[in-house]
């Protein structure tokens, strides 16, 4: 089986960190344009709250993505060097 280079893997998240930010922005946008219309008659805020949360949820992904996926590959090399040894 042929292994991924670090690039494409870093691509991969990248990609993938793009998109659910994009998700979670634009559904922060609809929410928050129901709630402007329903409730808050017609104030801009929900909105700009809606898609500062969409952002930040999916900015905090994107950063847990990054960082707990290469902790899991080192914890995983130093098996593979333990039992090598």
């Amino acid at each position: 089986m042929a292994s991924k280079r670090s690039e494409d893997e870093y691509g991969e998240k990248v990609n993938r960190a793009i998109v659910d930010t994009g998700v979670k922005m634009a559904t922060g946008l609809v929410v928050g344009g129901v709630f402007s219309l329903v409730l808050f008659k017609r104030r801009t805020w929900p909105i700009a709250f809606g898609v500062g949360t969409g952002f930040g949820m999916g900015y905090s992904n994107a950063e847990n993505d990054f960082q707990n996926k290469n902790a899991a590959l080192l914890r995983r090399l130093q098996v593979d060097i333990q039992l090598h040894n």
